[in-house]
């Protein structure tokens, strides 16, 4: 219990009794800083109160049955840091539940899950998800987009969440934040993918190639896919190159946080100059 606090990549851990303890009431517990000094990392929360708790929890309906916990966490979290909807490193989703055809998703703090409510109506694994407050949610009236307009927005460069405006954050953290955000382009660059050994044999390499020419294309109209192969630069890594932008941002959506061969597979969008001098690097 004296762990209660404990930071965890970029999450405050929670640790307490669970609701159905009936034993007895434990003192002389300590936080893991009032324990080690530290401080809590800015925007953190230690109030574990359920008046707490509603304020970062959300609704997500529209769910299917093969979406788990785990990946409906990782995908929305991977959506937030991709806009930059999160406030400081790491998933911003610590928790999720799954029940039915619906879920709920616990942020790490108000802002986050206020600036989560933007990620209505994104689509994932043919479904729209509807994201909002749950049912006992008796604040005020939040002011937020939906994905689209988000993503919009963030392709044009001119993101500005309804959120954050109605937060009064500070005009620097918003600039911060926007220079942060990479610069979408129509090339994709995988990592994470592939080993060498994945490599070596040539039928496995043109096997790779043309499954990720097949599972990519279902993301819009793929114009190139390079691997570069052992002895070459960027070597494990996979560059897909798509007719728009908007095509290379839905295959950044679909293909970051899933998992290959027990790997998690990152994508990034990579500079087209680059691309197109075959530099890899």
């Amino acid at each position: 219990l004296n762990m209660n606090g404990i930071p965890f990549l970029g999450a405050i851990l929670k640790i307490s009794r669970p609701s159905k303890y009936g034993g007895p009431v434990m003192t002389g517990t300590k936080t893991w800083q009032e324990l080690t000094g530290q401080r809590l990392p800015v925007h953190a929360f230690m109030d574990m109160s359920a008046e707490e708790k509603i304020n970062r929890e959300l609704f997500i309906g529209n769910t299917t049955p093969e979406m788990t916990e785990a990946m409906i966490r990782e995908f929305l979290g991977n959506a937030m840091i991709q806009v930059g909807l999160n406030t400081m490193p790491g998933n911003p989703i610590t928790a999720c539940r799954v029940s039915g055809k619906f879920a709920f998703i616990e942020l790490r703090t108000r802002k986050e899950a206020a600036s989560a409510l933007n990620l209505n109506n994104i689509p994932y694994l043919g479904a729209q998800l509807r994201v909002g407050r749950p049912s006992k949610w008796n604040g005020p009236p939040d002011q937020h987009g939906n994905w689209e307009d988000i993503l919009a927005k963030y392709m044009a460069g001119e993101l500005q969440l309804p959120s954050a405006a109605a937060n009064n954050a500070p005009e620097q953290q918003q600039q911060q934040q926007q220079q942060q955000q990479p610069i979408a382009t129509r090339v994709v660059e995988l990592k994470s993918m592939l080993t060498m050994d994945d490599l070596q044999d040539e039928n496995e390499y043109q096997d790779i190639l043309e499954d990720t020419t097949e599972e990519c294309s279902q993301f819009g109209s793929l114009l190139n896919v390079i691997i570069p192969k052992p002895g070459q630069v960027g070597v494990t890594k996979i560059f897909l190159e798509y007719a728009t932008l908007e095509e290379a941002a839905k295959a950044i959506q679909g293909l970051a946080g899933r998992t290959f061969d027990g790997r998690r597979v990152e994508a990034t969008y990579f500079e087209e100059e680059r691309f197109q001098r075959k530099d890899y690097a």
